[in-house]
């Protein structure tokens, strides 16, 4: 026995040991069906060789499922596909990677939960009350009912097997859970689903799409025949009119059942059903007076649906305690006496009377509706009572109905519901919504005998039994509805919550009480649980009328037949679902022959589709049919990101696509595409393993790099061998042959170890390689010295821009400098426009030349001008020098390292740092231009490039991939002077904007930049006007701005300081790129760039909108124009600097006393600049800036900052107009002190008169028909700056009337005609019509199907 036990152990150790060598799959398991084990993950750490049928019976060992009652899909966004659960193939041949993790989840089968495994233990529970719950049990602490109520029970977290519960769910569309409550409810109504059973639709006179009736018929037939867990109701939705916004729109429950109801009886109108609703939920009140006199009684009757019940009587500071307190309290009358007095018919004067509410008959279905939203009236929000009002499981109603007979002798004034239906609310707690437009009493009969006998019925025939409770949780700002309801077939309760239906206790039942454990303080609410019944529905015990459900036998032939299409729709969609499931879903990529592009679409094949089926069926997905023939196209596997063929399927034609791709998926790690090739060409086979490299030919003499030639290699073979497979793909010759591999971007490695393998050289799926096979001696150089690294570096830097360049107009150009011609060593580096194309010398000919002309006079004008000017600042008279800036000839660098014949033209331009430009003037296209456009360019990165790259500019054609191969392209070469030096550049400066042109020194940044450059004109396509030139450039996007900008010169004919540089975007929007430190890296091939005249700025300069501000003109801001200021400067000495611009460009001659400066934020003003005011020590600047210029009418009373000016309006109500905008400038913020001036200002007695501060933005413009009563006149403070005022600085509006005078009486004509009016202003204006709150939207139920279309209904 031991030497049996000893084998076993051993063999045992062996394959533990065995497996443990074995690779193993890392799965992860999702099980989705349920709520609360959801967010788990059940961890298999499985050997590879494991089979999927062995997979799934771990997974419900784990789980704690009965094995073959859940699916194991993989998990992914789209739909899933289920493993095959009798599969003996292992999981790697599966689809399973070994080593890493495979995610999987755990789906219902057949629309059914999975089965619990039998548990031994069940916690002492019998079968009545245990719930169970769908999850491995060990993962609860206990099963059935928690103590707190928001047990998972009641959560989404406790799903109890449909096959347990016999119970449908509805789906949340999005927040109609209330919906959902209510519809449940009247599903478990027998009498009401099965009325609406006998109701039979006829298709023939309306559409059953938006038949109410008929949708919430079918879908009672879909929640008891159904095989789904939850189903939808959209239908019915539809039905109503909604859209999917009402979705998301939360509504009470009760509102929707009493909409519903009345949309149900309009559609059953002259029906057997059309008094259906009346005869279940309908009941009967009288509404009486009495006199405490004489005893006359006044009386009418009414009818209700529902009763609503206060559960804390208003001021009281206690709740009712159960139903029948609030029952009592709402038919306890009331005495009206003192002031409050009835006039007594029979006394001929006002008596002391007591008025109250009689029931006379209840029905047979009982509403009861607990009102726990409540109106707050010290926090003025609305609130919710969660306080504890118990209700019994049998209700007697008989102490609460009228034993009196109802025409008693006193009795001698009445009248019916119909005669007086509008104010018969007692107390604010009844709705008549729903009285009848006659005078038949249409309250339901309990039986068929007499009215008087009917109101003496024994008590025993009023007793009602609770089986619906509609729960709220959350508070009065939302929450969420759900439903507790017993079933009349098993007199079991359920809680419905929405597509989870689960058995509940009495022990629930009782924890919708609401309140706490404490007692029933006024503020007991607060801390009582949100969780709480807020309707009730009661059906009378009464055995003679107490219907049963319709079974499914017994259905009407016309249920029958809904049931069978229902069926067949059931099936086909589940048919649907399950070809959803085995069908493939991958990306399929074909670069089309004759759109000469990559195309991308989605494959959806069968799994059991062959390749070959598979082929034709992407062969008609790309539109081939007719372009090429069927047997030139194959599927080969393909990395669509690396742009690499993983490999081809030879031989395996007949191969399901399922087996082919390694099972069902909705996406894969891999993609197709459709091979295409020519009818003399063989299909090369590509196998697993290989890598493709892309082989570009280099040509050095040419200066010339080749389209791509595809190869496919190994990772094991050597450079050596490599170079043999290039040889043989380009015909070049391998002992010459130098190989780059480009990496990533511009990541250039010469290879150059023979024996070297290329998976050490760093090759991966897809690569791209250069080659070069010449004797030249460039062979001999340094790679990063040689001339093919500069080739290859400038190809991978080298970008296309298009640059539209200013129109210029001599108006344009006053104040400026201008650029004289460059030298003629320039221009041999822009050859190469042909035909009739402008060439780049005439540009930059005509540009300069007049320029030269126009400047010269303008020189001597602004000459004139200064010397005229004696307030000009210390800042101005230190750059008056006019010395004209030039471009330098480039000078000629030979590279002498290894290449003494090739000249290499550079067009380095050097600055003349010594010429400062005092003012700005812009051109009037600029100014246009300029108002929709931000000075910011946002799109901007910081350069990461190595600034020790110092380059020369190389001529000689190079074709490019891009297609520039038409131009001459210059190679970049590093320096090695400037290897491991500071950056040639500064850094961004801290206080400033933008970054200036010069460095510290005064030398340009651009002087040492040698990167290339090259451009020429071209013509627009967009018919632009003649002035306006465009450039095609081709430059390094390592350059920076500053550099590019005095590339530039020369074709804009200015100096690189005098134009700015706006980059356009795709919805042709512009932003100006102002940090000239950075580099062009964040372009990209064809961006546009356009280029406006006007002064670049300068260290410390920030560039500034300025505004008019017009405060009694409809339209209180208006641009003006863009000026510069600087840090350091004065208010006043901007001011002097704004006068002349103002006077050329805006014909606003002023004096520099006659105007302010203040702050702008959007439209409103705010500080008042003062003129000693200093520029980023006392008003704080920055890039953007916007700022108000406001015109005075007499010289600046502003004078210190301890002062506020505030802009007043007088509102005259007896002649319902406004005056205009005066200001007050105070001393102090003391409201005594504003009254006073007002007072002084307008006239009005001080103790008359009242103010209000306005709202919104400036100019604060409201209706002439709300100001009177919508602002807050007088407020109750001493002081300005203190709620709800809050005026702290400038700018601010005050309304101010006189108390005396009265509102101008209006007749209802001249009010609506002043509406229209006040409305048509307002809008033109942009500001509101009204000011209100937002409110609810209502609820509606469409009976045609939908809201109408008049736009003038509300």
């Amino acid at each position: 026995c031991r030497q049996s036990i000893f084998e076993e152990m051993q063999k045992r150790f062996s394959q533990i040991e065995s497996a443990a060598e074995e690779p193993r799959v890392l799965c992860i398991v999702q099980d989705t069906t349920n709520a609360k084990t959801v967010n788990e993950r059940l961890t298999l750490n499985l050997p590879a060789s494991t089979t999927v049928n062995k997979l799934y019976e771990d997974v419900a060992h784990k789980a704690g499922y009965v094995n073959g009652t859940f699916c194991l899909a993989w998990a992914n966004t789209g739909a899933m596909a289920p493993l095959d659960q009798a599969s003996e193939m292992s999981m790697v041949l599966s689809g399973f990677e070994a080593g890493k993790r495979n995610f999987l989840q755990l789906t219902d089968k057949g629309g059914e939960q999975p089965q619990i495994a039998s548990v031994t233990d069940s916690s002492g529970l019998d079968d009545s009350s245990q719930g169970r719950f769908i999850g491995p049990l060990p993962r609860d602490g206990t099963v059935g009912c928690s103590s707190d109520y928001s047990s998972p029970s009641y959560s989404y977290s406790s799903i109890l097997n449909k096959s347990e519960t016999g119970y449908v769910g509805l789906v949340n569309q999005a927040m109609t859970c209330y919906l959902n409550s209510l519809l449940q409810t009247l599903f478990m109504t027998p009498e009401f689903r099965n009325a609406l059973y006998n109701w039979e639709f006829e298709e023939s006179e309306e559409d059953p799409v938006i038949s109410i009736p008929y949708q919430l018929k079918r879908l009672f037939v879909l929640l008891q025949t159904s095989k789904k867990r939850a189903i939808e109701t959209t239908d019915v939705t539809r039905s109503f009119g909604w859209d999917s916004s009402e979705a998301w729109q939360q509504h009470d429950v009760q509102e929707l059942c009493r909409v519903m109801f009345d949309a149900l009886e309009q559609k059953w109108k002259q029906t057997e059903q059309a008094d259906l609703i009346n005869q279940l939920y309908q009941g009967k009140l009288k509404d009486y007076v009495r006199c405490l006199e004489c005893g006359y009684e006044s009386w009418r009757i009414d009818t209700y649906l529902d009763i609503p019940l206060v559960i804390r009587p208003f001021g009281a500071s206690q709740a009712f305690g159960n139903v029948e307190e609030a029952l009592q309290a709402f038919i306890q009358p009331e005495t009206l006496d003192g002031p409050n007095q009835y006039f007594c018919e029979r006394c001929k004067k006002k008596c002391d009377a007591r008025k109250g509410l009689r029931f006379l008959h209840f029905p047979y279905l009982l509403t009861l509706q607990l009102k726990r939203f409540d109106f707050d009236y010290t926090t003025m929000h609305r609130i919710k009572l969660n306080d504890r009002v118990t209700f019994p499981e049998e209700l007697d109603m008989s102490p609460f109905i009228d034993v009196e007979d109802e025409k008693s002798p006193q009795t001698e004034s009445c009248t019916d519901s119909g005669a007086e239906n509008e104010g018969s609310c007692h107390s604010d707690q009844m709705s008549n919504d729903f009285s009848t437009d006659d005078a038949v009493d249409e309250g339901i009969c309990l039986d068929n005998t007499s009215s008087s006998e009917r109101v003496l019925k024994p008590k025993s025939s009023l007793t009602f039994e609770l089986f619906s409770v509609m729960v709220h949780s959350g508070s009065a700002a939302g929450g969420h509805y759900y439903a507790c309801i017993k079933s009349f077939s098993d007199s079991q309760w359920y809680s419905f919550n929405d597509q989870h239906v689960s058995k509940i206790t009495q022990d629930d039942i009782w924890k919708t009480y609401g309140g706490s454990s404490g007692s029933r303080g006024y503020y007991s609410s607060a801390f009582a649980s949100s969780t709480n019944a807020y309707m009730l529905m009661y059906r009378l015990k009464d055995p003679s009328r107490n219907a049963k459900f319709l079974e499914v036998e017994d259905f009407p032939e016309h249920i029958k037949r809904l049931v069978q299409r229902e069926k067949e729709s059931e099936e086909q969609e589940k048919r649907q679902r399950e070809i959803e499931r085995n069908t493939c879903k991958i990306k399929l990529f074909c670069m089309h022959p004759v759109k000469m592009m990559m195309t991308e679409n989605k494959l959806e094949v069968h799994k059991d589709k062959t390749l070959r089926e598979a082929t034709e069926m992407a062969y008609k997905l790309m539109d081939l049919d007719g372009v090429v023939p069927l047997d030139c196209c194959r599927l080969v596997k393909y990395d669509e990101f690396h742009e690499y063929l993983e490999r081809s399927y030879e031989g395996e034609e007949d191969m399901p696509m399922g087996l082919l791709l390694g099972g069902v998926k909705s996406s894969y790690m891999f993609d197709l595409l459709l091979e295409i090739r020519r009818p003399d060409q063989v299909f090369q086979p590509y196998k697993p393993g290989e890598v493709m490299v892309k082989v570009h030919v280099v040509d050095l003499k040419s200066e010339s790099i080749a389209a791509p030639v595809s190869v496919r290699a190994y990772l094991n073979q050597t450079i050596t061998e490599f170079k043999q497979l290039i040889a043989q793909a380009t015909g070049l010759c391998a002992e010459t042959m130098r190989v780059v591999l480009e990496r990533c971007y511009n990541d250039l490695r010469l290879l150059y170890v023979p024996n070297k393998t290329l998976k050490a050289e760093g090759f991966f799926r897809s690569n791209k390689v250069f080659v070069e096979s010449s004797d030249s001696t460039d062979h001999q150089a340094v790679f990063t010295d040689s001339v093919l690294w500069k080739l290859l570096d400038q190809h991978g830097n080298t970008i296309r821009l298009f640059v539209s360049l200013p129109e210029q107009s001599p108006g344009s150009l006053a104040n400026r400098t201008s650029c004289p011609k460059a030298s003629a060593d320039s221009e041999d580096s822009f050859d190469g426009a042909k035909g009739s194309r402008k060439s780049v010398e005439a540009i930059l000919e005509e540009s300069t030349e007049k320029l030269k002309n126009l400047s010269l006079q303008q020189q001597q004008q602004q000459q004139q001008h200064q010397q005229q000017s004696s307030s000009t600042s210390d800042s101005q008279k230190s750059s008056e020098h006019s010395d004209v800036e030039h471009i330098e000839s480039p000078a000629q660098e030979p590279d002498a390292a290894s290449q003494p014949s090739q000249t290499e033209n550079s067009t380095r331009a050097a600055s003349d740092t010594e010429n400062q430009f005092p003012s700005e003037e812009r051109s009037d296209s600029d100014v246009n231009n300029d108002r929709s456009t931000s000075s910011v360019d946002s799109d901007i990165l910081s350069s990461s490039h190595s600034s020790d790259t110092l380059c020369n500019a190389d001529s000689g054609p190079l074709p490019l991939a891009n297609g520039l191969d038409s131009h001459s392209i210059t190679s970049s070469r590093r320096s090695k002077a400037h290897e491991g030096k500071k950056e040639t550049w500064d850094t961004a400066e801290d206080d400033s904007g933008t970054d200036s042109e010069y460095d510290e020194n005064g030398k340009s940044k651009a002087e040492a930049q040698y990167l290339y450059f090259k451009a020429e004109p071209y013509s627009q396509e967009d018919g632009s006007g003649e002035g306006q030139k465009c450039l095609l450039v081709h430059v390094d996007k390592r350059i920076t701005l500053a550099a590019f900008k005095q590339n530039l010169e020369p074709f804009v004919g200015v100096p690189s300081t005098q134009f700015k540089v706006f980059r356009v975007y795709a919805n042709n929007q512009e932003f100006e790129s102002v940090r000239l430190n950075e580099t062009l890296s964040s372009f990209s091939d064809d961006n546009k760039i356009t280029i406006r005249l006007g002064r670049a700025l300068k260290k410390g300069e920030y560039r500034v909108k300025v505004y008019q501000l017009l405060v009694n003109d409809p339209e209180p801001c208006k641009f003006l124009l863009d000026t510069v200021f600087a840090k350091g400067m004065t208010v006043r000495q901007s001011k002097e600097e704004l006068l002349p611009q103002l006077k050329d460009q805006c014909k606003l001659d002023i004096s520099i006393d006659r105007f302010r400066l203040r702050k702008k934020t959007w439209k409103n003003p705010g500080t008042v600049f003062l003129d000693y005011h200093v520029y980023e020590e006392d008003i704080n600047i920055s890039s953007n800036w916007e700022v108000f210029l406001e015109v005075l009418e007499e010289p600046e009373r502003m004078k210190s900052m301890s002062q506020l000016a505030v802009l007043t309006r007088r509102w005259c109500p007896a002649q319902m107009k406004l005056e205009v905008f005066r200001e007050v400038v105070l001393e102090s913020s003391s409201v005594e002190e504003l009254k006073e001036k007002l007072s002084e200002l307008s006239g009005i007695a001080l103790e008359n008169l009242e103010f209000a501060k306005g709202r919104g933005t400036f100019p604060c413009d409201m209706s002439v028909l709300e100001i009177h009563q919508d602002l807050d006149w007088n407020p109750k403070v001493s002081t300005l700056n203190v709620w709800p005022l809050y005026i702290c600085d400038d700018g601010a509006v005050i309304f101010y009337r006189d108390s005396t005078e009265e509102l101008m009486e209006l007749s209802e004509e001249e009010r609506n005609e002043l509406m229209k009016k006040e409305s048509s202003r307002l809008l033109k204006t942009g500001h509101r019509v009204s000011y209100s709150p937002r409110k609810e939207k209502a609820l509606k139920i469409y009976l045609d199907g939908g809201p109408t279309k008049d736009p003038g209904q509300d």
